[in-house]
């Protein structure tokens, strides 16, 4: 099985780093693949809602963007992890996951599995947290959960490993994430996945 890890932040040695390989470590010991994609420090522009992602099945902006969206596909499970700007993720995931779902609307993301981690000196983690939480909800993934909101705190560089609460947090999280992703494949063995319906939009005319 394999799991997609998204890091938004523009330092290499961050404490979002630090989160994520709390969740590496234990993926790796229950025979999960890992791959891990540094975005934060990338030239990465927002959509420019031209649509022509409808018709080329990619977005026209040929970036990382569409090279995670390969990686998508082949993932079981995927975390995305941002630290905390103005009690928001940061704009460059944020511009980086608008075009990503969107421009991937051909990939079938049902029942893989997402989990949403946040970093912050202090505040503004649930928020980023909720933030991040929308691009599985609206995408039929099931949301990871651990025992706490997925965050972990510190300011200067490095200083998330002195969290040994949000560290455990990671590592419970990743934990759940697995069971769900192995029972996710368990039951599409025996169950397949739950029927859909057509799309149907609602627009209410004055």
């Amino acid at each position: 099985m394999k799991a997609l890890m998204v890091n938004g932040s523009p330092r290499k040695e961050s404490n979002v780093q630090i989160a994520l390989d709390e969740m590496r470590a234990i993926f790796e010991a229950e025979g999960i693949d890992v791959e891990c994609i540094q975005i934060g420090s990338q030239d990465i522009r927002g959509c420019i809602a031209c649509n022509k992602c409808s018709e080329l099945g990619r977005c026209v902006f040929d970036d990382v963007v569409n090279e995670t969206a390969a990686k998508l596909e082949e993932a079981d499970g995927m975390v995305i992890a941002s630290p905390v700007y103005y009690a928001s993720a940061n704009g460059t995931i944020i511009s980086f996951l608008d075009r990503l779902f969107y421009s991937s609307g051909s990939i079938d993301k049902t029942m893989k599995v997402g989990a949403a981690v946040a970093c912050a000196r202090r505040g503004g983690t649930t928020a980023t947290f909720d933030e991040l939480n929308k691009y599985f909800t609206i995408s039929g993934m099931p949301v990871a959960s651990g025992r706490y909101w997925n965050a972990v705190h510190g300011a200067a560089p490095g200083e998330a490993s002195q969290d040994g609460e949000g560290r455990a947090h990671m590592r419970i999280l990743a934990r759940n994430m697995v069971f769900l992703m192995k029972s996710i494949a368990l039951g599409k063995e025996q169950f397949g996945i739950p029927e859909t319906e057509a799309y149907e939009n609602t627009n209410f005319i004055r």
